[in-house]
């Protein structure tokens, strides 16, 4: 379950998330998800960052790891979403250090 707004992050975490936003391509998927309210088809970021099929899913998952989004699978479809809660308890902790 992902942490509320008021959440502490551990240490762990706080790294996965700091290396998972290191990535250009996987910071600016996590800026376009997040100007969006609903889910996001897996296909639209493929299409928009033109990379292959295992590149996406390698940028996922570590974007999933670090708890940042969230995967929902229909089918063969899958729909990407910002977990906005673990994001905004990363910022609030950075901002403390």
């Amino acid at each position: 379950m992902p942490p509320t707004k008021r959440a502490r992050l551990t240490e762990r975490q706080m790294l996965q998330i700091a290396r998972a936003l290191a990535e250009p391509r996987r910071y600016r998927m996590i800026k376009e998800l997040g100007q969006r309210a609903e889910a996001t088809p897996c296909t639209d970021i493929q299409t928009r960052h033109a990379i292959t099929a295992a590149t996406l899913s390698h940028h996922l998952k570590e974007l999933e790891t670090a708890g940042l989004i969230r995967i929902e699978r229909e089918g063969k479809f899958a729909f990407i979403t910002l977990e906005r809660d673990v994001l905004t308890a990363y910022v609030d902790q950075l901002a403390k250090l």
